[in-house]
């Protein structure tokens, strides 16, 4: 189970941490991406995390801005993986949704709840 929170309502150059917190199953061996989609376009994988090892992917609009990272939980079948966004614009407004893959498995199979960002100029 993943669920997201931490959207809100920010303007332009502000910041926002959203949040999953993921239970149920054990996650060393997953991958954690955060993915947003706005209003009328695809959905994009914007960042991404291997749990084991903590190894980070960033799409090009948001490097240097965005920030993925998780807990050290000790709990394998319980963490919870951020997403740090400082100096937001209006390009980022979307929904988040963040979502966890098995690391040889291609496709993400797990999926929580959208939460919105909307960034105000």
């Amino acid at each position: 189970q993943l669920q997201a929170s931490g959207g809100g309502l920010v303007l332009t150059g502000g910041s926002l941490r959203l949040a999953c917190a993921a239970s149920g199953r054990d996650f060393r061996n997953d991958i954690f991406g955060w993915f947003r989609q706005a209003l009328g376009k695809e959905r994009e994988l914007v960042a991404s995390i291997r749990w084991l090892g903590g190894r980070t992917e960033y799409a090009d609009s948001v490097k240097g801005r965005f920030t993925i990272s998780r807990d050290n939980a000790r709990d394998n079948a319980k963490t919870t993986v951020y997403l740090q966004m400082n100096n937001l614009e209006p390009g980022d407004t979307a929904i988040y949704y963040c979502a966890a893959r098995i690391f040889a498995i291609s496709n993400y199979s797990y999926w929580g709840q959208g939460t919105l960002v909307t960034v105000s100029s």
